[in-house]
């Protein structure tokens, strides 16, 4: 059995900061620094938010930082 590489995805142009949950998965949260309209993706479960329209930057990064402490799920396939 081999791993793929362990690759980091592309950034996103609206990237705002970026995560990595237990076993290194990214967690990218985009969108504006003021105001509402962010969200948070995880690449390792795809694990998302629920309401990205209503979200300010201050409660998306709570929330992304909480699913980062508790993700277990990697990003990489195995072949």
């Amino acid at each position: 059995m081999k791993l793929s590489p362990n690759t980091t995805p592309v950034e996103p142009d609206d990237l705002l900061i970026r995560l990595h949950n237990m076993v290194a998965a990214a967690i990218d949260i985009t969108g504006k620094t003021y105001g509402s309209n962010t969200r948070w993706d995880c690449h390792g479960c795809g694990a998302h938010s629920e309401y990205p329209e209503l979200d300010i930057l201050a409660f998306t990064r709570d929330t992304a930082n909480a699913h980062a402490a508790s993700c277990r799920a990697a990003y990489h396939r195995l072949t």
